[in-house]
């Protein structure tokens, strides 16, 4: 994975049809994602339950580009080699999930994924300014996790904040929650490039029927891009 800032739509599949996910993936790659977003839950950090390691295995084949997998989820650490063996590109772990998130990062880069700390809407982006030299990614939730489809909470100053601790280090600002046409141009303004979205990408859509996701894609990145 090489870095650059350019706007990325990350399609979570917490939206797709579950009985169609390889298909799903394929469907969406082919439209235009850029990566796929995959929202682990266990029912205990957040009220619900969604995948598995077994699971982001299976899917693995059906995804050219990058697996980006965010784990909303407590404990993390036991579960992290497995997310990895499962082929996951980048793993995203929450600074709330647990006492330890600086040995949770060090544990993700340490099986060879590229390191996300994610931030309730909550916590502080000061939060994560001891662990920027050793994250490739900052996900700031602009929805309190646990479900799709919720309203978009504004949190385009937490962005532009981090934006400037970050400077020009190669990491990632990715926004999930609520992003659609109308939210990603405040977000992106803000300094994020990575923009998760669900049932606005996946809306009026199916396997069969794809083209409307790429339409959706392409109405999220056009507004990002002003």
């Amino acid at each position: 994975m090489s870095f650059d800032r350019s706007i990325k739509i990350a399609p979570s599949i917490l939206s797709a049809d579950f009985a169609n996910f390889g298909a799903e993936c394929a469907a969406i790659e082919a439209q235009g994602a850029d990566w796929v977003h995959v929202d682990v839950m266990d029912g205990h950090f957040v009220p619900n339950i969604t995948f598995g390691p077994a699971m982001c295995a299976a899917i693995r084949p059906h995804i050219k580009g990058v697996m980006d997998v965010h784990l909303m989820i407590s404990p993390v650490d036991p579960f992290i080699d497995a997310f990895a063996q499962a082929g996951a590109d980048i793993i995203t772990a929450h600074v709330e999930a647990g006492p330890h998130i600086h040995r949770t990062l060090q544990a993700i880069r340490a099986v060879g994924a590229k390191a996300g700390v994610a931030l309730n809407p909550g916590t502080p982006a000061g939060a994560v300014e001891e662990l920027l030299d050793m994250v490739d990614l900052v996900c700031v939730m602009t929805v309190n996790p646990g479900f799709g489809g919720q309203k978009f909470i504004d949190m385009t100053g937490k962005v532009r904040t981090l934006r400037s601790m970050i400077g020009d280090r190669p990491i990632h600002i990715e926004i999930d929650g609520g992003v659609d046409p109308v939210t990603a141009p405040m977000v992106a303004a803000a300094g994020a490039d990575v923009l998760v979205a669900g049932s606005a990408v996946f809306r009026g859509g199916s396997v069969s029927d794809p083209a409307p996701y790429g339409a959706n894609i392409r109405a999220i990145r056009d507004a990002a891009a002003g």
